[in-house]
C-alpha cells in the first residue's frame, strides 16, 4: 500500500530532520535480507527480526522507518540502522 505523496513529502525523520521516501521492491528486498543477516539493528541496539512489508528511508539511506498497515512508524527508537550500501542508490 503506498502512502499518499503529500504525507511523505511532509514526514521527516525524528532524529536527523532528513526526507524521506518510500523503499522501492529492490531496495526492500536488501533491508528484509539484512535483517535476515543480522546486520539490520533498531536505534537502540536492539537486532531487527521482523521482515518489512513497507517502510520509508532517509535521504542519505542511513535510516529505515517501518509503514504498519499503511502507518509510518516515526519513533527515533524504532528505526532501523542499515550497514552504509544496504539500501542505497549505489547498492542498485
Amino acid at each position: 500500500m503506498a502512502l499518499d505523496p503529500r504525507l511523505v513529502e511532509i514526514l521527516r525523520c525524528p532524529a536527523s530532520g532528513q526526507a524521506l521516501r518510500e523503499l522501492d521492491p529492490q531496495r526492500l528486498a536488501a533491508v528484509n535480507l539484512a535483517i535476515s543477516a543480522g546486520t539490520a539493528h533498531r536505534d537502540d541496539g536492539s537486532a531487527a527480526r521482523e521482515a518489512l512489508r513497507a517502510a520509508l528511508i532517509t535521504a542519505n539511506a542511513d535510516r529505515v522507518y517501518r509503514i504498519n498497515e499503511g502507518i509510518p512508524v516515526m519513533l527515533a527508537s524504532e528505526a532501523l540502522m542499515l550497514p552504509p550500501g544496504t539500501a542505497d542508490d549505489s547498492a542498485r
